[in-house]
């Protein structure tokens, strides 16, 4: 059986004092607490400011009638579950039709019974508390559906990411290692043979005409001075080669079961490195320029291949918003950047902002950003999932704060805290 209101009330509008004082008489002997309204304004005006649990209302009143208070607060998204009782001597079919037509859950006849009175209140109350609770449930229940699922993409982004620049790098490493290993003696065997071609030309100052005629068609002081070049340029090639596997291999370490201490500047700088490609010039807008303005950070103890995953998220976001701006025509004149800072504030936490000045994010959707599934993304241009994955990696495996602030048309920034 439901137990009386605590907070909770229920509110009678009626103008007749015979019918509210045996309605207050029937309420107040089973300890339910009520108001009393005696006009469909003062009804709807009550209702906005403190909605009651349920409401009984007289069809026949002065000034709007119960049906047009009850289609006003149905059309009311405030009031508009607050179950409603038509209390009325109209007994006709085509009334009771009207009142369940504009929302009504039930009707209690007149002259009242009292006990039928309590019976249908109690009634009543009782399927609102339990359609609540199942609304609450299906809530929870959706809730941690979209948690599991969060997880479970992130676990299997993880596991393919790991499994993927795993073999990357397996493969990156052979040729590399080869081209590396070969540079030095090259460049010995290139410098002995330019040694002995000078030595040549110093002995025998008179080539026949064979030999004068390939030099020139060779242009062989040209080739001596860019085969030094070339060689430098597959040095330096080859060291960005091995910088790119080495950022692979520090994106995903630490994905493991157990927090290491990492040094999270390089974990931003790997994730740059990934994402240098987006970071040039292309077609549609000039280069991002990135700012890096870091402090000293101690080595924080973190999952380094989850936090490096935020790291991806919110950077590739940004560059996203950049390049939506510049689409829009919003920066014609504005160079795209992003800004990295990073300090160890007084409260002993580490805090990491990421700002960009793209398209920027409208207010309404700012309390949406983090919820899984939801994205401000065109179709097929978005999961929905990035951000959820970042806001529980910092904030349920690292106890951080994840934050943005953002302005429609001046950027976004996005704020990682967490413990050292």
């Amino acid at each position: 059986m439901i137990k009386p209101l605590n907070n909770g009330f229920i509110l009678i509008v009626d103008d007749n004092p015979t019918n509210l004082s045996v309605l207050c008489a029937a309420l107040n002997s089973e300890g339910f607490r009520f108001r009393v309204a005696v006009d469909g304004e003062t009804a709807i005006a009550q209702a906005e400011r403190n909605q009651p649990e349920l409401i009984l209302l007289d069809v026949q009143m002065p000034g709007i009638d119960g049906f047009e208070t009850c289609r006003r607060l149905k059309a009311n998204p405030v009031t508009q579950n607050i179950p409603i009782i038509f209390t009325t001597a109209l007994a006709d079919t085509e009334s009771k039709t009207k009142g369940f037509s504009l929302g009504a859950v039930d009707y209690i006849p007149k002259p009242f019974a009292q006990e039928e009175v309590i019976a249908r209140v109690r009634v009543h109350l009782q399927l609102k508390q339990l359609t609540e609770s199942l609304e609450q449930q299906v809530s929870d229940r959706t809730k941690a559906l979209q948690q599991a699922q969060v997880k479970l993409v992130q676990q299997e982004k993880l596991s393919t990411l790991g499994e993927l620049i795993a073999g990357i790098g397996h493969e990156i490493n052979n040729p590399i290692n080869f081209i590396s290993s070969n540079i030095p003696p090259l460049e010995e065997y290139i410098a002995g043979v330019t040694e002995l071609l000078l030595l040549y030309e110093q002995e025998y100052p008179n080539p026949t005409a064979k030999i004068t005629t390939f030099i020139e068609k060779l242009d062989l002081n040209f080739v001596l001075e860019d085969m030094v070049k070339i060689l430098d340029s597959l040095q330096l090639g080859s060291e960005r080669i091995q910088n790119l596997s080495n950022s692979l291999r520090s994106f995903c370490r630490s994905d493991s079961d157990t927090k290491i201490p990492a040094d999270l500047h390089q974990g931003l700088d790997s994730t740059l490195m990934i994402l240098q490609h987006r970071l040039k010039p292309n077609g549609e807008r000039p280069g991002v320029e990135v700012i890096k303005n870091y402090g000293i950070l101690p080595e924080i103890n973190c999952y380094l291949g989850q936090m490096n995953q935020v790291f991806m998220n919110i950077l590739a976001n940004a560059i996203d918003a950049l390049d939506e701006a510049i689409l829009e025509g919003k920066m014609s004149n504005t160079i795209p950047q992003i800004k990295i800072a990073t300090e160890l504030n007084p409260e002993e936490l580490v805090v990491i902002r990421i700002s960009d000045n793209g398209i920027g994010i409208p207010e309404r959707l700012k309390k949406h950003l983090f919820e899984p599934l939801f994205t401000t993304k065109n179709v097929g241009k978005g999961t929905g999932l990035g951000l959820s994955i970042a806001y529980q990696i910092v904030v349920e495996k690292h106890n951080g704060v994840l934050e943005v602030n953002s302005q429609p048309g001046i950027g976004t920034e996005f704020i990682i805290k967490i413990p050292k």
